[in-house]
């Protein structure tokens, strides 16, 4: 296993009594027994280590998720002290997605795969702001695992102050050997072995998953060190926030502005629900994790065709609906679960409604 060359890294972590999803059966997870201690102030690298005595991950994988939380250290402290340096505002350049790209967005990208080629962890890389696959460093070529990631999602909040995140998803490879091909990176989410989020915001947080629960670590900020903060996340199984831009509403198709009408004015006999709405995928997402509720980005509808999606299948959804399944929710593009759609483009783009199971269950009882 690789050395933390930039310290110890921990979290705090509390045990749960529920159990979530099994996200490839879709049967209960029970919590691990035996053989691990989970408790408050254990380490990432401990807690790492003890899932892989466990059999649970082994230690290429435990190094590839160390290779992530390097450069996401460095990303807190940057984003913490953007307003000091000239590290805000636009790099003056598009990304393959037409958007504009903050400095940061740039800094986070270079971060990420100068460290992931540095161990030779990873097999290739897949990055949101860069078209094509990125090559691995020699040593990565015989890496069993690849990975893809959004450097900072939510960056156009980076000005004022609201939090952002960086999300990753990890898939084991196809091919033999060499750099990863591209039929390795076109791959239905339910194929991740590994999915999580670094969250920016009052402090810094990550939230992960590897099929076994998902667990939460915060970063000491005096220690620069995750610590745990909580195992085995549960999402309630109803909220009572849905968060979408209804200023799309009319982009909708009926199906969706019926449920968000429903929801808003309090249909069905309920309260209406409060809306919570931020515009950074990872701090709406969370809050609806730990709070219960629905993320809605609804695909636009077409003169032909089924609703145009705008989230990035394979860096934004699939991290994110195993995480969300694993906590005991759902994850859907309006015709079926996100994890089952065939990735056709590294870039794949698809609309999303993710959060409480019985949230996302009535939202798709609308087009029935």
């Amino acid at each position: 296993m690789a050395d933390d060359r930039n310290g110890r890294y921990a979290l705090a972590l509390t045990i749960a009594t529920v159990r979530p999803l099994d996200y490839r059966s879709g049967r209960a997870h029970r919590a691990p027994r035996g053989g691990t201690m989970r408790e408050k102030g254990q380490s990432l690298q401990s807690h790492l280590v003890d899932e892989v005595t466990a059999k649970r991950i082994d230690e290429g994988l435990v190094t590839l998720l160390m290779d992530l939380v390097r450069p996401a250290n460095e990303i807190s402290v940057e984003v913490n002290r953007a307003g000091l340096v000239e590290i805000l505002g636009f790099a003056g350049q598009q990304n393959v997605h037409g958007e504009d790209v903050k400095k940061l967005d740039v800094f986070a990208d270079g971060l990420l795969v100068a460290s992931l080629r540095e161990t030779g962890a990873a097999c290739g890389m897949a990055s949101e702001e860069q078209e094509d696959i990125i090559a691995p460093s020699k040593r990565g070529e015989g890496a069993k695992y690849l990975v893809f990631f959004d450097p900072l999602d939510g960056s156009s909040n980076i000005d004022v102050n609201v939090s952002i995140g960086t999300i990753f998803a990890i898939y084991r490879r196809k091919s033999p050997a060499g750099p990863a091909s591209k039929d390795d990176f076109l791959r239905k989410g339910v194929e991740q072995v590994a999915a999580g989020y670094f969250l920016y915001g009052t402090s810094t947080m990550l939230v992960y998953t590897t099929g076994h629960g998902v667990h939460a670590f915060t970063l000491d900020p005096q220690m620069r060190e995750f610590r745990a903060s909580q195992f085995d996340i549960v999402t309630p199984a109803r909220g009572a926030i849905y968060s979408c831009n209804e200023g799309n509403s009319s982009k909708w198709d009926a199906a969706t502005r019926g449920y968000v009408e429903s929801v808003r004015t309090g249909g069905k006999g309920r309260k209406p629900y409060t809306s919570r709405y931020v515009g950074s995928f990872v701090a709406d997402f969370h809050r609806n994790l730990l709070k219960g509720g629905i993320f809605l980005y609804p695909g636009e509808v077409q003169a032909s065709g089924p609703p145009k999606g705008k989230l990035r299948l394979m860096y934004e959804a699939n991290p994110m609906a195993m995480i969300v399944e694993q906590a005991g929710g759902l994850a859907t593009d309006g015709r079926g679960r996100i994890l089952d759609i065939q990735c056709l483009d590294v870039h794949h783009r698809t609309p999303l409604v993710i959060g409480s199971k019985e949230d996302v269950e009535e939202y798709l009882s609308f087009y029935k």
